[in-house]
C-alpha cells in the first residue's frame, strides 16, 4: 500500500520514522540499529535504504551512516507527528494502555485512509490545544472506561436526570 506525500509504502514510512528517532538519539543511524529497532534482517534494511536514497530522502552509503535529507526530515516528522497524535489520542482520550496504543497507532497511521487519519489528528490536536474542547467530557469518558462502565445501559448523571421524570 502506498501512503504519504512522497508516495511511500507503509514500510518505507516506518524506516523514515525509525531513522528520525535514531538520529535524534545518536545524530546518525546505522543499518544494524535500524534492523534491530524494526526487527528485520539487515538485507531488508539495505533495500529500503536504497529506495529512500533514490527518492532523495536520506543520505546513505553502504556500510556508512544514514542521515535524513531536508525532504526526508520533513516527511519523517510528518509520519512521527501522526503516530504521536494518534497514540496520545488513544491514551489520553480513549484510555487505552500506552503499549497497546503505540502499536495500534502504528497500524492506524497506515491502514486508515489519509482523510480519516488527518481528521483524527486534527480532532486530537483540537482536544489537546483548545481550552473549551471538552476536557470535562474527555475526563468523564476516561473515568467511565477506568470503571468498566462500557455497557449501553450505563447512564451518566445527565441521562439519569433526563429519564427521572419519564
Amino acid at each position: 500500500m502506498v501512503t504519504g506525500q512522497q508516495g511511500l509504502t507503509e514500510s518505507l514510512e516506518d524506516y523514515l520514522e525509525t531513522i528520525l528517532l535514531l538520529t535524534r538519539a545518536h545524530t546518525v543511524a546505522r543499518s544494524r540499529d535500524i534492523a534491530a529497532r524494526l526487527g528485520v534482517q539487515r538485507s531488508s534494511v539495505t533495500g529500503a535504504l536504497r529506495a529512500l536514497s533514490d527518492r532523495k530522502l536520506i543520505d546513505y552509503e553502504p556500510y556508512g551512516y544514514v542521515t535524513l535529507t531536508p525532504a526526508g526530515s520533513e516527511e519523517a516528522e510528518r509520519v512521527l507527528r501522526r503516530h504521536e497524535v494518534l497514540r496520545d489520542f488513544l491514551v489520553n482520550v480513549l484510555s487505552i494502555d500506552a503499549e497497546e496504543a503505540d502499536a495500534t497507532a502504528c497500524r492506524m497511521e497506515h491502514a486508515v485512509s489519509k482523510t480519516v487519519v488527518d481528521r483524527l489528528v486534527a480532532f486530537a490536536e483540537f482536544v489537546e490545544t483548545c481550552p473549551d474542547a471538552g476536557a470535562e467530557w474527555v475526563r468523564g469518558f476516561g473515568y467511565r472506561c477506568a470503571k468498566g462502565r462500557n455497557s449501553r445501559t450505563a447512564k451518566c448523571k445527565r441521562c439519569k436526570r433526563g429519564s427521572a421524570g419519564s
